[in-house]
């Protein structure tokens, strides 16, 4: 909810590289920014394609999607939110393919997806990577060709995420970003292709941003509550002065959870 900087830039979708074309939905909001970003990847002379996160059901964005897509072999989903997910078997059945996910609640007419599993569609190649705390069911995807990795919400183009309490977790959440800049200095990923706002050109400041920040605000919180704040909604009061007040009930999930988090280290329950 505090901006990065490489992501401040106008977003509207467009070529990412040789291999990704992000197709903008019009839903945008506070919550989903410029909107969700539907990813259609396909190999350079590939006849077909795989798109993740087809977003919300607006017939207009799955026409577009799916002229741009061709032939999709498969639709893949980084989480169930209904802001990525909305659309997903209506263009599955439009296309004639099956859905992929982790939570089994989205699968449809095809198998799930789970960490180390690899996504294949005429030569074009996707990792996969578990990354919960957003919610339980968060995934990533690495195109390495293209040396970048799909976030879904884990990381956004612009600001900070959600972690949805009681569905996601804080822990799980610190643990999934350390993950992710282990992989990207190893793997020399350059690109973050997030589920809403812009590309971020830069994956390794992008991480340790998102880390530094989780970091802040819990000192933040350890120090409203030593002030005396007796539940999230008086933190969120204190914390969060600067944000948009729109954003709140956003930002008391995620001060529930690092609440959860604070407790479950030994720093006492509060309500």
């Amino acid at each position: 909810m505090s901006g990065v900087p490489a992501g401040d830039r106008e977003w509207q979708g467009g070529e990412v590289g040789a291999r990704a074309v992000c197709v903008l939905a019009p839903n945008a909001s506070p919550m989903t920014l410029d909107g969700t970003n539907t990813w259609i990847l396909r190999e350079p002379g590939s006849r077909r394609s795989l798109v993740v996160d087809p977003g919300p059901l607006d017939a207009g964005h799955l026409d577009r999607v799916a002229e741009l897509g061709g032939e999709v072999g498969v639709v893949l989903l980084t989480h169930g939110h209904v802001d990525h997910s909305e659309a997903a078997r209506a263009l599955a059945d439009r296309m004639g393919c099956g859905v992929r996910a982790l939570d089994p609640t989205f699968r449809y007419g095809g198998e799930g997806l789970h960490d180390g599993d690899v996504v294949e569609v005429d030569g074009l190649e996707l990792l996969v990577v578990g990354t919960p705390g957003h919610t339980s069911d968060s995934l990533s995807f690495l195109l390495l060709a293209e040396r970048a990795v799909l976030t879904g919400d884990t990381v956004l183009g612009r600001g900070t995420t959600v972690v949805a309490h009681p569905d996601g977790e804080l822990g799980a959440y610190l643990g999934s970003l350390r993950r992710l800049r282990d992989l990207a200095e190893f793997r020399e990923i350059e690109a973050i292709l997030p589920g809403h706002g812009p590309v971020l050109d830069q994956a390794l400041p992008a991480l340790d941003y998102y880390l530094r920040h989780r970091a802040e605000r819990l000192d933040q919180v350890r120090a409203a509550v030593g002030a005396g704040a007796k539940d999230a909604a008086a933190v969120v009061r204190t914390v969060y002065v600067d944000v948009d007040p729109q954003l709140w009930p956003a930002a008391e999930l995620s001060v529930r959870a690092q609440l959860a988090y604070l407790a479950q280290a030994g720093a006492g329950p509060v309500a």
